[in-house]
């Protein structure tokens, strides 16, 4: 027997999963992914020369912004009252690292909104790169981690 997918009904069709009966908890998630870039962009980025601004101030900020409107972008995620967003760029010396961590209390996980925060954290490099970057590459998104914690062990 075929295990059941929580995102069809019984015709196959497309629906959000009905999490009112499962328990609350702590729930926590962590992606990562990075962008590729040449030496004249992680230069400029360092310097903070980029002509549109602070590269990477500006995608903690997106990544931040992304998180919280996880469920207006993909259609079966369940809109969340999300309790911490900490998204971190780091530049190296081949691109930016885009690190994400949510926190959020209650019946469904994270682990959308942390991936979403990281892709759109990393979008905003690509955006305020590309008039001097044409080789740039996003790559190694991936989740991390995702926990649950019951209330009482919180």
């Amino acid at each position: 027997m075929a295990k059941k997918f929580s995102h069809t009904d019984e015709t196959g069709s497309a629906r959000m999963v009905d999490v009112s009966e499962k328990p609350g908890q702590i729930r926590t998630a962590s992606a990562t992914g990075k962008i590729m870039l040449n030496d004249e962009t992680i230069r400029l980025i360092d310097e903070n020369n980029m002509k549109k601004g602070d590269v990477l101030k500006m995608a903690e900020f997106a990544g931040i912004q992304a998180a919280k409107k996880t469920s207006d972008l993909i259609p079966l995620c369940h809109p969340l009252p999300v309790m911490k967003i900490a998204v971190q760029p780091t530049l190296l010396k081949d691109g930016v690292q885009m690190d994400a961590q949510v926190k959020y209390a209650g019946k469904t996980g994270v682990e959308m909104e942390a991936l979403t925060a990281v892709q759109v954290g990393l979008l905003t490099v690509y955006d305020m790169c590309k008039a001097v970057d044409k080789d740039m590459v996003i790559t190694e998104v991936k989740l991390v981690s995702k926990t649950k914690q019951d209330y009482d062990d919180a």
